[in-house]
């Protein structure tokens, strides 16, 4: 959910729920059913956070950043890749050798991406917005985050206009599913 502050301190707040995600998944016996909602609770998080970056990081990489179209690229290849893994993941019995293949698969891209972003991509940014356009985007990134998808979507469009466009129907589908199926509820 929202943690307040710029789009940087917003994003690192992110990665490190998420990181706490992976570790609470790897301590848990593989096949334990937990997995399964633990899988459930960093999908839910990775997509929100995904669509959000998607929609004002890297158009504001682009168009501040020197060198910012190819980051911003390379930062949705990332997203593209874990998408797939995380549709792949979503549904499958905890109890298949391919689940924990998986989960392993999205730790690694996950940390590399977020290592990429924190140590490149969000000091860039930093020298290249003022502190007000920081806080600005900041407050964009929380507002898409409450109404992004909470499934990974890998066919819909990840660069503007029309992921702006598409994502808040699809968050609102997802968070009907989510809300009938008691989804992210753990």
């Amino acid at each position: 959910m929202g943690h307040g502050g710029n789009i940087i301190e917003e994003l690192k707040v992110d990665h490190r729920e998420v990181e706490a995600m992976f570790d609470k998944i790897n301590a848990l016996p593989l096949g334990d059913p937990r997995r399964r909602e633990v899988a459930d609770e960093f999908t839910i998080e990775l997509v929100r956070h995904s669509v959000a970056e998607e929609m004002y990081l890297y158009p504001a990489v682009r168009e501040r950043v020197a060198g910012g179209e190819a980051m911003a690229d390379k930062e949705l290849e990332d997203h593209s890749t874990v998408e797939g893994l995380l549709k792949k993941l979503e549904g499958m019995d905890v109890k298949r050798s391919e689940f924990d293949t998986l989960v392993a698969g999205i730790i690694t891209e996950v940390t590399g991406h977020v290592a990429d972003e924190e140590n490149r991509l969000f000091p860039a940014l930093a020298a290249a917005c003022t502190p007000a356009q920081l806080d600005e985007l900041g407050e964009k990134i929380r507002s898409a985050k409450d109404r992004a998808p909470t499934r990974p979507h890998p066919a819909a469009p990840s660069t503007p206009p029309m992921n702006k466009i598409l994502a808040p129907g699809a968050g609102l589908v997802d968070r009907a599913r989510d809300m009938l199926s008691g989804r992210g509820r753990s």
